[in-house]
């Protein structure tokens, strides 16, 4: 009984902010060595707005990302395009799932895609207000948007835990001036305007540069390799895993290998921040996100970050994509479970 009594006492301390404590103090921030568990959800306002609903696993309709947290997750993340064709991923729009996750207490990762659409691997195209600019004035509209997106987060008391300059970098950004097979030293410049304007408004949030395919040794070597020699500056290495239920195991080791390697070469900080399987293998796909995010916590110094899926929410062929983790009722798979251990 006693045991009971102490329980029920702590629970009351914690609902009255501290037993007789008359200041409540400043709201509890998450703790920045706390794994990152969590998700891109960046198609969400739009998929509301076209009428999409969410339910739990009990078929009961919830917000979205509380689905999401009550699933294990503590992190979103949410891509910004410059002056997208439909506003969606723009910075008003941005900033509304920035609060709704803050709310929840979720942390916030924000992605720059420096486009006004997808960059990727095979697609780094200017924004079109930037096209005719050279790379000295690409870099202070780089530096002017990075800065005006993140100021604003701010003004609405939102600290993102990371800040990701540049999507799926293999190949630079920017294109053609900071494309790193031809010019590596401009695609170290932008880097580095992307670097230094997130510091300049968040000194503690941590500055990811991004690659797909992070399987790959050869590739984040080519890539980081020439950044270190173009003086480049980044906090953590961001990866992209996306295998398939034949392969992930292998891939997965493949990854892991290239983490140590990251760690150990560069002495940074790694983290998988877009991994996805099809919808309709929830089994693999659990089994894959169980094993990469335990190899992930394995790294040393607890240098491995954090592991977020890419759009979950995604569902019953949401924009011809079928990489989400939702079935087509509008209900989480058994594959998010592996964010709930």
């Amino acid at each position: 009984m006693r045991f009971v009594t102490l329980v029920i006492f702590a629970l009351a301390c914690n609902l009255l902010d501290g037993c007789n404590n008359k200041e409540s103090g400043p709201p509890v921030v998450p703790n920045e060595v706390q794994f990152a568990k969590g998700a891109d959800i960046s198609w969400l306002s739009q998929m509301e707005s076209e009428g999409r609903k969410f339910y739990n696993a009990a078929g009961i309709e919830q917000d979205c990302m509380l689905v999401l947290k009550n699933l294990g997750m503590n992190t979103v993340r949410l891509r910004v395009w410059v002056d997208p064709a439909n506003g969606w991923n723009n910075k008003a729009d941005v900033i509304a799932k920035a609060i709704r996750a803050k709310n929840l207490g979720m942390r916030i990762m924000i992605n720059f895609h420096y486009s006004d659409t997808w960059a990727d691997p095979g697609h780094q195209t200017k924004p079109a207000a930037w096209t005719s600019q050279d790379i000295d004035n690409l870099k202070t509209l780089l530096s002017s948007h990075t800065i005006e997106v993140l100021n604003d987060l701010k003004l609405n008391n939102i600290t993102p835990g990371w800040v990701q300059v540049g999507n799926e970098t293999n190949d630079g950004m920017l294109w053609p001036e900071g494309k790193a097979s031809a010019n590596m030293t401009n695609f170290a410049l932008l880097v580095n305007a992307g670097y230094d304007a997130a510091k300049s408004v968040f000194p503690n949030t941590k500055v990811i540069v991004h690659l797909s395919n992070g399987f790959d040794n050869n590739l984040f070597r080519w890539l980081f390799d020439g950044l270190k020699t173009h003086n480049g500056k980044w906090d953590v290495i961001g990866m992209s895993l996306y295998p398939a239920p034949g392969n992930w195991s292998t891939l997965n080791t493949q990854c892991l290998n290239n983490m140590h390697d990251m760690v150990e070469r560069y002495n940074k900080e790694v983290m998988i921040v877009e991994a996805g399987m099809s919808w309709d293998e929830p089994t693999a796909c659990r089994s894959f996100l169980e094993d990469i995010i335990a190899k992930t916590k394995s790294l040393p110094s607890k240098k491995g970050l954090g592991v977020l899926y890419w759009e979950p929410q995604s569902y019953n062929n949401w924009q011809g994509y079928t990489l989400g983790a939702f079935d087509n009722s509008g209900e989480p798979t058994q594959a998010l479970q592996a964010f709930n251990n």
